[in-house]
């Protein structure tokens, strides 16, 4: 038989567009395999129908290869062909997975009988149609199988769009798991905040006269002391409320009308009797007729914060005190110290018992007053160096407990408690006696009809919670029985010029001295104070338990005999002329002799051309490039020899003479003398 290449494999091509109903049908696929073109045809004409893809194929290869790669509803088999009958065709078709289930239906012409029939269900067909073809019966076949596989890929489709649907419904609804797990995540987070934080939130009715607030969360109950439902009367914000605070409060609340919203910040006192500051954040929701309906407010505990304010209002003011004081202590030491000189240089040409020596006397008590208020002053604002020195308590507090006892008068009763073996302190011991008679003085105002006044001195070690190493304290107690501090005036008691007295009896700066002292000797001071009950004041000071055996050098010296410079040379280095010369007057007093500078520089340039020069009495602040710390610094490295005794007014911040002895301006010649004689046995110049 003729056979074209063409016409080796065959697919119907498509008429007509198809119809819409056309279009719902599922395509079926039919492979027709025959050798003889003829039948291939024939068939192809009798099963021809709408929604059918007809693929022809001529030869068993040709028919293998198709299966391969094809998906068929049905495959029409002739059993008689060359190389390959239609058995061995069919078992290979049903030997491969994809197609192992596609039925088969044999034609033949020849091979009716039962057993060939039996071998052709073997070998995996369904049916067998018999030549020549009745076209009903072909189509009638083709037609059910085709029927079978719409169906059954139907419900294929069905299944595999529950699959998918089912699919996407547990996609989804893991979706909204996990977006409900986040949302609670979230909301735990918020909640664990909130509660950390001193914030509350509530909701209030529009009408001014019900004060019920309605808060949402415990949160307020951890501030305020009280729980949420005692809110609920009406009563008890407002009776509540810092009566310095209220009409202002109102006020501000029924201005929500106007203003939509409103922050308010006011005291409020606790449960506990505590009075803490509260931010009052109000926002008045209208309805949809504009009407006022509700409001919602948020409660924020703002008391660390305005004591931070205030703690750094404080330091401000010590700042600008310190400031003020340091601009003019260095001109008015200087000014006194002339004062002071010249009286005492005066006095010493005088026998003791003449008027005028008395008369001299008076003026240099007042003079050293004078100077005693600058160096509190220059303390206070920490720019003076204290004296600190080892204090035994044993002796020091017996007798300012006399000293207190004239000072407070007899309506005033002074006790002391004192702990034995007290660790060793390095204190300034005219500064802590100027701080604790401060302190008394305060007390004895605060109870004008008399009291009681005790003095607690207790040793004790403190642990640390973030586990560093204990550190051994004394605690110094002054406790009276007077009227007490209100919070209010407890919040301010160290700001530099604040005063409750009336005006002409106090200036504001006694505590804020006491405090500065007490931070420049690295200690602390807290107050307890009680309205009507009395006020404690605490000063704690560093033990120096490891440091008690080199302790002994700072101790008071034994009392030196005169000293006499024996005409040994001095230099003193000063830029005011008057102060210079009251320095070299008070030196040559004492046999030595003396040139002077104006400045560092000039100095050096004295240095150099006077070698003899055994000591050096310079001031701290000049004019110029060179410093008195400066000049002290050069003169050990270039001439290690000459000894250094530096004088000041008063230090900056910046400056540290801790490495020299230094000299407080104004001084005394005795003061004088008494520095030389702790320099002169340690670099053994001078004679006794």
């Amino acid at each position: 038989m003729d056979r074209s290449p063409l016409t080796l494999a065959h697919e119907e091509p498509a008429g007509q567009p198809p119809t819409p109903a056309e279009e719902t049908l599922i395509r079926a696929k039919i492979l027709i395999v025959d050798d003889d073109r003829r039948n291939l045809l024939a068939a192809s004409e009798v099963i021809d129908q709408p929604g059918l893809d007809i693929v022809l194929a001529d030869s068993p290869e040709e028919a293998l290869r198709r299966t391969l790669r094809e998906d068929f509803a049905l495959i029409l088999l002739d059993v008689q062909m060359p190389r390959m009958d239609g058995y061995e065709v069919a078992a290979l078709i049903r030997s491969r997975p994809r197609s192992s289930r596609v039925p088969i239906v044999f034609l033949t012409a020849h091979n009716k009988d039962d057993i060939h029939i039996f071998r052709g269900y073997s070998a995996g067909a369904v049916d067998y149609v018999f030549k020549p073809i009745q076209p009903l019966i072909l189509k009638s076949k083709v037609d059910i199988f085709v029927d079978l596989y719409r169906k059954t890929e139907e419900i294929k489709g069905k299944a595999a769009a529950e699959k998918r649907l089912l699919l996407e419904n547990l996609r989804v609804r893991g979706e909204k798991l996990e977006a409900e797990r986040a949302l609670r995540r979230q909301e735990e987070q918020q909640t664990a905040v909130l509660s950390g934080l001193p914030i509350a939130l509530y909701t209030a009715s529009a009408d001014a006269a019900d004060r019920r607030l309605r808060f949402t969360s415990d949160s307020i109950a951890r501030i305020t002391g009280f729980p949420r439902e005692a809110f609920a009367d009406g009563t008890l914000w407002e009776s509540r409320l810092n009566p310095e605070d209220r009409d202002r409060a109102l006020a501000a609340l029924q201005s929500l009308g106007e203003t939509g919203t409103v922050a308010i910040e006011y005291r409020w006192r606790n449960a506990d009797g505590e009075e803490r500051h509260i931010l009052d954040q109000v926002v008045l929701n209208r309805d949809e007729d504009d009407v006022p309906a509700e409001l919602f407010g948020v409660w924020f505990d703002v008391t660390e914060r305005r004591e931070l304010e205030l703690s750094l209002l404080h330091a401000s003011k010590l700042e600008a005190v310190g400031r003020l004081t340091g601009g003019i202590a260095h001109d008015f030491n200087n000014m006194l110290g002339i004062v002071i000189g010249n009286l005492d240089l005066l006095q010493r040409t005088l026998p003791p018992d003449e008027k005028a020596y008395r008369r001299i006397q008076h003026a240099l008590d007042g003079a050293q007053r004078c100077a005693e208020l600058t160096s509190r002053l220059l303390t206070f604002s920490r720019r003076s160096p204290l004296q600190p020195k080892v204090l035994e308590f044993e002796a020091f507090m017996p007798g300012l407990i006399k000293l207190l006892e004239r000072t407070l008068g007899e309506r005033v009763s002074v006790t002391l408690a004192l702990d034995e073996a007290l660790p060793p302190v390095l204190v300034d011991h005219a500064q802590l006696e100027a701080a604790l008679i401060n302190l008394a003085v305060n007390a004895r105002d605060a109870m004008p009809e008399g009291g009681r006044l005790d003095l607690t001195v207790r040793g004790r070690t403190d642990v640390p919670a973030s586990g560093a190493a204990p550190a051994s304290l004394v605690d110094i107690a002054v406790t009276d029985t007077g009227t007490g501090m209100p919070p209010s005036v407890l919040a301010r008691v160290f700001e530099p010029f604040f005063t409750t007295k009336e005006v002409g009896k106090g200036t504001g700066l006694g505590l804020s001295m006491v405090y500065g002292f007490v931070q420049q000797s690295g200690g602390t001071i807290a107050i307890d104070s009680v309205p009507d009950q009395g006020t404690t004041i605490t000063i704690t000071l560093p033990a120096r338990l490891g440091e008690a055996a080199g302790l002994d050098d700072l101790a008071e010296p034994a009392d030196a005999q005169a000293v006499t410079g024996d005409g040994r040379i001095v230099l003193v280095v000063e830029d005011d002329a008057d102060v210079r010369q009251i320095a070299v007057s008070a030196l040559e007093a004492l046999a030595f002799r003396v040139i002077d500078a104006k400045d560092g520089e000039d100095a050096l340039h004295t240095l150099e051309s006077n070698p003899d020069v055994h000591l050096v009495f310079s001031d701290v602040n000049m004019p110029g490039a060179i410093t008195g710390l400066e000049l002290g610094r050069i003169i050990r490295c270039r001439w290690p020899d000459i000894s250094v005794l530096l004088t000041s007014g008063y230090l900056r911040e910046d400056q540290d003479p801790s490495e020299f002895d230094v000299l407080q301006k104004p001084y005394r010649t005795a003061d004088l003398e008494a520095a030389l004689s702790r320099m002169v046995p340690a670099r053994e110049r001078y004679a006794y």
